[in-house]
This record gives C-alpha cells, structure tokens and sequence, in this order.
C-alpha cells in the first residue's frame, strides 16, 4: 500500500487520467440503472399496486392480459373467493374534447365493490361513482394538460369521461392507467349485441383453485414477466451494465499491465533490495483498488 500511494502521489496526472475513465464508466452505469429501473416500473407500477398473488387469464391468452377474455360463467366461478376483483383492460387513445392530440393509454375497468377499487390510493379528487366518471394517472394532470373536473373521450367514440381524481403511479406496459366502471369500459370494448365479458380475475390472496376449464391461473411475478418487451428489456440492460463492468475490469487490468511494464528497471531494483513478490504484488494491487474505489466515490459524489 505504501509503494502505491505514492507513486499515485508522485504521477498524479497519469493516475487522474486513469480515474477519470473509471468514474465515465461508473456514470453510464449508473444512467442505464436508473432507466432500467425506471422502463420496468413504468411496466408494472399499475400492477403492483393491486396488490395481488395470482391473477386468472383465458388459457388461450399465453399470458396476455390484452389477448385474455373469460366469459361470465368462467368469471362465476371466482366469486366466492376473498379478495378477488374483475378487470376488464382496453388499450386505447384518449383526447380531450376540442383537442386533436391523441394520447396511449391503459383503461382499466373495476369493480365498485371489490378490493382494487376499495384499496385505490386517491391522490387528488375521488373515486368515480357512476359510468360516466375515471380516475387517472397523476401524469396524465401534470404533463399532458388534462385537469381534475375535466372531460376526456376515447378515440372513435362520442361518449365523455369526467375525471374526478387522481392516482399516484398508475402505469401499465409504460402508459398511463384510466380507471373507470368495468360497465363503461365493456360498453367500449364490446359490441352492443355482444355479451361482455371480463379480461381477468385479480385474487389477492392465493387460492387452492380447481382448473376451471378454459382459464390459466398465474402468480403475479409469471404474469409481470409476461409483459410484452419486460423480459427481454431487463435482460438487455443486464448484460449491457454485465459488459461495462467487465470493460471496467479490462481497463484497470490494461492500464496497470503498462504501467507495471514501464516499472520493470524499478521493481528488479527492489528485487535485488530483498523485497519480496508478495509485497510487490500487493502494491500493484492496492493502486487498482484506490483507483476503483476512488473513481466509484467521485461518481457517487463522496
């Protein structure tokens, strides 16, 4: 240790150079975590919020929540189970009236008297008490111009949503979330002469369930996994970050390689002196881990 700090001392700018790259790579590191973190919450913020074991889909869906539909004597058979809740999701744009910019969203349809829509965390406003009213993602108030009391319709239909509150957090395979009747979103996503029918069952607690033929029964974890582009998303920026680390590896292994060839006259000196291997080596050594520690501590601003 004593041989590395000073000449880390004694060449300071080479060793700058040295951190400097370090603390480059420590900072795209640090930038593809926080947007891995944040494209996967974005994909199940909405989801975790329900707080739920195991959800019900059609057995033909592969897992899909927007592929899923179950008829009402399928959903009948969940009934009696504690916690469960009815969901009926449609993927759609949403505009304000007056207004031709068009945003994606998620809308979800609950049901009143279920667990989802009691255990909603209401930011701003309240929950909608009839068909004609939504709850939405706080974003869709802060960034993109719609406001409590005010009025949005879904693109291709005439009829208007009032807003009367807000939720914190509410995203689904990165879109904001609409909350709205499981009766209001069936009216939209159904035909007139069709029979509506749910897109899965939410149970918040896991249940021994018998197969119920024509359904598939998932643990949340499964289902999230499931999301289009999650799995794939996260196992990229995995091995992206895996890669710069191991880069990061090479870099410090390569600079030192040089810096000890260049040290060769010096170290047959100390050789020759009766210093041993191992207090050589351990000087070598220790300037990596100053470096790394050092060029990890600037990046974090320690």
């Amino acid at each position: 240790m004593f041989l590395g700090l000073n000449e880390i001392k004694k060449y300071k700018f080479r060793y700058a150079l040295i951190g400097l790259v370090l603390v480059l790579i420590a900072y795209l590191i640090f930038v593809l975590t926080g947007l891995a973190n944040g494209l996967a919450s974005s994909n199940r913020l909405a989801i975790d919020s329900w707080n739920a074991q195991q959800i019900v889909l059609n057995s033909e869906a592969n897992g899909s929540l927007t592929q899923s539909n179950l008829t009402n004597q399928q959903a009948n058979k969940f009934q009696n189970i504690s916690g469960h809740s009815d969901i009926t999701q449609l993927s759609a744009n949403v505009t304000r009236p007056g207004s031709s910019d068009k945003l994606g969203t998620q809308i979800i349809g609950i049901n009143p008297n279920q667990s989802i829509y009691k255990e909603l965390q209401i930011e701003t406003g309240h929950k909608f008490t009839n068909n004609h009213q939504v709850i939405v993602d706080d974003s869709l108030v802060k960034d993109n111009g719609y406001r409590i009391g005010g009025w949005l319709k879904i693109a291709n239909h005439a009829q208007r949503y009032q807003i009367v509150g807000t939720t914190k957090n509410a995203k689904l395979s990165v879109a904001p979330v609409i909350y709205a009747s499981s009766t209001a979103v069936q009216d939209v996503k159904f035909d007139k002469n069709a029979q509506p029918m749910v897109s899965a069952i939410v149970l918040k607690h896991p249940a021994d369930i018998s197969k119920v033929s024509g359904t598939q029964t998932m643990s949340i974890n499964a289902f999230i996994n499931k999301l289009p582009g999650y799995t794939a998303q996260n196992n990229t920026f995995n091995f992206m970050i895996g890669f710069l680390l191991v880069i990061t590896l090479f870099i410090i292994a390569i600079f030192l390689y040089v810096l000890t060839i260049q040290k060769i006259p010096f170290l047959a000196v100390m050789k020759v002196q009766g210093i041993s291997n191992y207090y050589l080596l351990k000087s070598i050594v220790s300037q990596a881990l100053l470096l790394a520690v050092g060029g990890d501590r600037n990046q974090w601003g320690g």
